[in-house]
């Protein structure tokens, strides 16, 4: 059976997307931590654990991610973009990207944040934006 975020990469559940290609895909994480956190997914790789992941499939997310932070930074005002993966939620390799004024903003205890459907659709075209101009 397809994880939820297969879903949202087939585009069977609707998403924000911020960044795609061939074999992955970023969108706005619907619990942010902060406005413009993203989460990057491999599309046809469901394996819960990065580190399973072979390494082509490993090294192509990370460039992918790495392709993504930038377009986020240059996008959202922040000092840095913070990089977890944690995998606990959902059964699906996933990097969050957090923009970060500072270390305290990485906590996942912390409340997440509401955006309403339109500051999420405007975030989500101005990192897209970001990102097809690299």
């Amino acid at each position: 059976m397809a994880t939820i975020f297969t879903k949202i990469a087939r585009k069977e559940i609707p998403s924000y997307r911020v960044a795609e290609n061939e074999d992955y895909y970023a969108f706005l994480d619907i619990n942010p931590l902060a406005r413009g956190h993203v989460l990057v997914i491999p599309k046809n790789v469901e394996d819960d654990y990065i580190f399973n992941l072979d390494e082509k499939v490993y090294d192509g997310l990370w460039a992918f991610a790495r392709k993504v932070a930038i377009a986020l930074k240059a996008a959202i005002p922040c000092k840095r973009v913070g990089v977890a993966v944690l995998g606990m939620e959902v059964p699906h390799t996933h990097i969050h990207l957090v923009p970060l004024q500072s270390e305290g903003d990485l906590d996942f205890r912390k409340e997440k944040l509401k955006f309403t459907d339109q500051e999420n659709r405007e975030t989500a075209a101005s990192i897209l934006k970001e990102y097809e101009n690299l």
